[in-house]
């Protein structure tokens, strides 16, 4: 009884992710399609990679959402880590529902309240609206993580380090700081990778003339479904999954805590 459960569960989760990583393995397999169109599968060819990388408006796109994204990521993860720090510290129940409710909350009802945000301030609508929009959806995923570290830290080394005359700032850098910097790294690649993948929110706050990876692929695939959208989707694809599996290493926890 218990092999034929089994064999059910087996089942069942390769259906599941073949659900979700079969579509992804047919963009990568097809993105070295040798057709201008993704009808049928004609030969193989890297041509796409070369037009790709001669595409001066996709590379503009790209390096935008490399600057945003570091620049997001930065000020996500100061802003981040102090409210990790609090939520962990002080215990109050109204300043885990602050920091978390952007998680939580619909992200078309985050990029409509955000674009009302900038609209009622007569904000200029462009790139500093599309990295401000970035830090404020990502202190809350940093916030979990460093979180997170903080729940498995020894506290006890910290008294330790008090005990031998240490200030509370002296024991902060030099016990907590280094303790919880994987977290805070996992954290900063968490954001960083949430920036350059973000299409709803930008879509709503970039404004005219603002372009993205992600805005730029969706301009492209009004016309069609090229073999060059699928070469950046697959590269997008790879940097993702490497930022996320080395988040994931330097906070075990991260992912589980962040949903």
């Amino acid at each position: 009884m218990h092999s034929k459960q089994s064999k059910w569960l087996w089942a069942c989760a390769l259906l599941v992710y073949g659900f979700l990583y079969l579509p992804l393995l047919i963009v990568v397999v097809y993105s070295f399609n040798d057709s201008r169109l993704n009808a049928e599968w004609v030969g193989f060819t890297t041509h796409w990679y070369g037009v790709l990388f001669s595409d001066e408006q996709m590379l503009t796109a790209a390096r935008n959402s490399l600057l945003i994204g570091l620049v997001s990521s930065i000020f996500a993860t100061f802003f981040g880590t102090l409210a990790g720090l609090s939520m962990y510290k002080y215990r109050l129940r109204l300043l885990p529902v602050l920091v978390l409710t952007p998680i939580a909350i619909p992200e078309i009802l985050m990029a409509l309240s955000l674009l009302m945000f900038f609209v009622t301030l007569n904000f200029s609508m462009g790139y500093l609206s599309i990295t401000v929009a970035h830090i404020a959806f990502s202190i809350g995923f940093v916030a979990i993580v460093v979180r997170s570290r903080l729940q498995g830290m020894d506290e006890s080394l910290v008294e330790a380090a008090r005990d031998l005359g240490a200030s509370p700032l002296q024991a902060f850098w030099r016990v907590t700081f280094p303790l919880i910097l994987p977290g805070i790294i996992a954290g900063a690649l968490m954001a960083f990778t949430l920036s350059i993948d973000d299409f709803v929110i930008t879509y709503f706050v970039a404004g005219a003339g603002a372009s993205t990876l992600p805005l730029q692929i969706y301009s492209m695939l009004k016309i069609a479904v090229t073999p060059e959208v699928n070469a950046i989707s697959s590269l997008l694809m790879l940097l993702t999954l490497a930022l996320i599996m080395i988040a994931a290493k330097l906070a075990p926890g991260a992912l589980r805590a962040s949903h």
